[in-house]
């Protein structure tokens, strides 16, 4: 639980490879968005659904808006924790509050917003099922 919030954070490790880092060995500034993904993707499973679940229903959860702020770097071969929160549901939308630190340390690295928005195959917006804005609601 986030002290100041009181909602459910889901954590996430990630060790940086190679592939992640600028000619530096420190990540890559874009990087941080496919950390937040996997964060995104685990808290959801967390809830009892899968990306692979809403597609399946014909549902998809393009990013709409996102917002990252850079505090200090990781470099090759940290292990990341991924914090993420569901900070709102919308009928159409969720949006997620995401924070990376080094494991085992307070030191914050990035943190940003992100928001999805569901659409059917046509990439036409689509109020999400009740069931899976519930699941979602219940957790913010």
């Amino acid at each position: 639980m986030n002290k100041t919030t009181g909602k459910k954070v889901f954590t996430t490790q990630y060790r940086v490879t190679y592939e992640d880092t600028d000619a530096g060995g420190v990540v890559y500034y874009g990087n941080y968005l496919r950390f937040f993904e996997r964060g995104r993707t685990e808290a959801l499973r967390e809830t009892g659904y899968t990306v692979r679940d809403f597609a399946e229903e014909g549902l998809l959860f393009p990013v709409v808006s996102v917002k990252v702020d850079y505090r200090n770097p990781a470099v090759y071969d940290d292990l990341l924790r991924i914090e993420t929160e569901i900070i709102s549901v919308g009928r159409t939308s969720v949006s997620f509050a995401n924070r990376v630190y080094r494991a085992g340390e307070d030191t914050l690295l990035v943190e940003g917003e992100v928001t999805i928005v569901c659409v059917d195959g046509n990439l036409k917006p689509k109020r999400m099922p009740s069931e899976i804005r519930s699941a979602l609601g219940e957790l913010c």
